[in-house]
């Protein structure tokens, strides 16, 4: 589905690495690749993928496969992080840890108000990060789940992590709407003389005895923000109806 947003330049996307550590699915580090493109995220790390390069990567990437292209392959995590200033461990499992876990959507806006280069880092499908992995990162998030079935697709949570750095970072804004002319004096008198000549027509409106009808009918005519392409299609609607019954078409 796509929406009509444009990205905002002052933040800078290439800030976030997204960190897979022993990813087992090839089809999840496809599908966190189009995640994270999704977000206006680009650079992707892989700790020891037991299947990378691959087919399944590929076709779950859909059109981010140059996310894949671009991902770097390392042996073991602390290198995959050496250029990183701050890392962001994700768990959904408690942990006897002195790190406290802290909700994301809490913690993504001070993470990005931090200066330099940051890591969401993420373990293996069945898992997730051993006990030492996290110790490697600064922070400790969480996703709120629920807790009586609190798992998630390794994809899934990239998707939610990366959205929450775009949402943080106002990193996306609505594309400015295209110009529609405003319903002009004129435009919305035919519209009310329109009106109420095919009121009249069809015994609707007694001009002899016309009430405040015709006051109403003003009013409605005169709706602000109504455009000139809306009038136009009102009184094609008018002119229809007054075919329909026979008679003439009003100009």
């Amino acid at each position: 589905m796509r929406q009509n947003y444009t990205m905002k330049a002052t933040f800078d996307p290439a800030r976030v690495a997204v960190v897979l550590v022993r990813p087992s699915h090839p089809g999840n580090i496809g599908a966190a690749a189009r995640a994270m493109k999704t977000m206006g995220l680009a650079d992707l790390a892989l700790v020891q993928p037991r299947h990378f390069p691959h087919a399944e990567a590929d076709a779950m990437a859909a059109g981010a496969k140059d996310v894949l292209e671009r991902a770097r392959v390392f042996d073991e995590l602390a290198p995959a992080l050496a250029d990183r200033e701050l890392a962001v461990g994700f768990s959904a499992r408690r942990r006897d840890l002195s790190h406290v876990p802290r909700e994301w959507r809490e913690l993504a806006p001070e993470i990005l108000a931090a200066p330099g280069r940051i890591a969401l880092v993420f373990g293996n499908e069945t898992s997730g990060l051993s006990n030492d992995e996290l110790l490697r990162c600064q922070r400790f998030a969480t996703f709120a789940t629920n807790p009586g079935y609190g798992s998630l697709n390794l994809a899934a949570a990239v998707q939610l992590a990366t959205y929450e750095v775009a949402f943080a970072a106002r990193l996306f804004e609505p594309a400015a709407a295209g110009h529609r002319a405003p319903a002009s004096g004129a435009d919305l008198e035919g519209l009310h003389a329109h009106l109420a000549e095919a009121l009249v027509a069809c015994g609707f409106l007694d001009p002899a005895k016309p009430g405040r009808l015709d006051e109403r009918m003003r009013r409605l005519a005169s709706r602000p923000s109504l455009e000139r392409e809306e009038v136009d299609l009102l009184r094609g609607m008018l002119r229809a109806l007054s075919a329909r019954d026979g008679d003439p078409p009003a100009q």
